[in-house]
C-alpha cells in the first residue's frame, strides 16, 4: 500500500474542526439597518408616567427589574403579566399596562432577563432560565397582586415564550394565555418567506451551537447569534444581540406545535390584520392544524408595533382578558368594530 493511504481519514476529521472554529470565530449576526416600522412608533408614546423599576430576587441570587402599575378602581378585576418583545425592555409595553391599569387591572411587567435593567444584557445562564425566572417573580410580587386571577400576555417574541410556557408543567400559574402576534417559528406558516428586516442570523455560529449542544456542549452558549434591527440611538438601552441561550429560551421550543398541543389554559390570540412581519392570516390554520380550539382575532389596519399602540389593538386585547373563560366559537367568523375573530 502507498505511503500515505491513511492521511486523509485523519485530515477530514481535522478539516472539520477548524471549520467549526472558524463558524464560532467569524460566523455570528451582521448589525442590520435600523427597521424604521419598528424605531419610529415609540417616539409618538408619552412616556412621562412611566412607573419606576422595582426589583425581586430570582433563585440564582440575581437581582431584575419589573414595573407594576396599579389598577384605577378600588376591586381589581384580575393581574395581568406583559411580556415584552424582541430586544426590548418592559417600558416598550407602558401604552398597553397603562390602558389596563385604567381598565381595572394590575399590571405588572417585567424586563425579562438579558433585557433592560435584568441581567447581562443579551444573554442568559443557561435555556429555561426564562422560566424559572417567571415563575420567581409571581412568587415575589405583592400579595395584592397575587390573590388575584392573572392571564400572561406575551407581545412577538415574548408571544412566543408565552406559548412555549403556556404549553409547560407551570402553566396553571397562570389562569387565561393571550399571545399577541406572536413568533412561532422560523418553519411555520406565519413567518413570511424571505429577510425581514428585522433580524440578522449568524447562520454558521448556530449551526455549529446546535451540533454542540446536541452533545451536551454549551460552553459557547454566551456567543451572540441573532442581531436586531435597531436605531443606533438605543442600542444602549435595548439590547442589539441574543447569545444562543437568550435566542434558544426566548421563543417557543423547535416543536412549536407540541407546545400547542401541551396548553390545557384557555388560550387566545391576537394580532393585526395589516402584520408586516408576520403572516397574521395564517394563525387560525395553524393553531387549527396542532389541534387546538383558539379563537384568533385580527385587528384590521393594524401592523405589527401597532398591536401594543394602537386604541383598538389595545381594546381588543383588554377585551380578550375581560372574557377570559368563554368558549370559543364553532369555526364562524364575523366582523365587530374592525375585528376579524375567527374561532376554531
Amino acid at each position: 500500500m502507498a505511503p500515505g493511504a491513511f492521511a486523509l481519514p485523519a485530515v477530514v476529521p481535522i478539516a472539520a474542526i477548524a471549520a467549526a472554529a472558524v463558524a464560532l470565530v467569524k460566523g455570528g449576526p451582521t448589525q442590520p439597518a435600523p427597521l424604521e416600522s419598528v424605531n419610529t412608533p415609540f417616539s409618538r408614546v408619552d412616556f412621562s408616567d412611566l412607573p419606576a423599576l422595582r426589583r425581586y430576587v430570582a433563585r440564582d441570587g440575581a437581582s431584575l427589574a419589573w414595573r407594576a402599575y396599579a389598577p384605577h378602581i378600588g376591586t381589581p378585576k384580575g393581574c395581568v403579566v406583559l411580556i415584552h418583545g424582541s430586544s426590548a425592555s418592559s417600558a416598550s409595553l407602558h401604552a398597553l399596562a397603562r390602558a389596563f391599569a385604567t381598565a381595572g387591572y394590575a399590571a405588572c411587567v417585567p424586563d425579562i432577563r438579558g433585557h433592560g435593567d435584568s441581567g447581562l444584557k443579551g444573554t442568559i445562564a443557561y435555556i429555561g432560565q426564562l422560566e424559572d425566572d417567571l415563575e420567581d417573580l409571581i412568587a415575589a410580587m405583592p400579595a395584592e397582586f397575587v390573590a388575584l386571577r392573572r392571564t400572561l400576555i406575551g407581545f412577538s417574541a415574548g408571544g412566543g415564550f408565552v406559548l412555549r410556557f403556556a404549553g409547560g408543567a407551570r402553566q396553571q400559574l397562570f389562569a387565561r394565555y393571550v399571545l399577541v402576534a406572536p413568533f412561532l417559528h422560523r418553519r411555520a406558516p406565519t413567518t413570511r418567506p424571505g429577510p425581514d428586516g428585522w433580524v440578522s442570523v449568524g447562520v454558521p455560529r448556530l449551526v455549529v451551537l446546535a451540533m454542540l449542544n446536541a452533545v451536551r456542549v454549551r460552553a459557547f452558549n454566551h456567543l451572540p447569534t441573532i442581531a436586531y434591527a435597531l436605531a443606533r440611538e438605543v442600542r444602549e438601552e435595548l439590547t442589539p444581540q441574543y447569545s444562543f441561550n437568550l435566542m434558544r429560551n426566548f421563543r417557543p421550543h423547535d416543536d412549536y406545535r407540541a407546545d400547542i398541543r401541551g396548553v390545557t389554559q384557555p388560550l387566545c390570540v391576537l394580532a393585526g390584520a395589516d402584520d408586516e412581519m408576520f403572516d397574521a392570516h395564517q394563525y387560525a390554520a395553524v393553531f387549527d392544524e396542532a389541534g387546538a380550539r383558539v379563537v384568533v382575532t385580527l385587528v384590521s389596519g393594524v401592523g405589527h408595533i401597532g398591536m401594543t399602540l394602537d386604541a383598538l389593538a389595545i381594546a381588543a386585547i383588554i377585551d380578550a382578558v375581560k372574557v377570559a373563560g368563554v368558549e370559543p366559537s364553532t369555526g364562524l367568523s364575523q366582523e365587530k368594530k374592525g375585528l376579524q375573530v375567527n374561532g376554531l
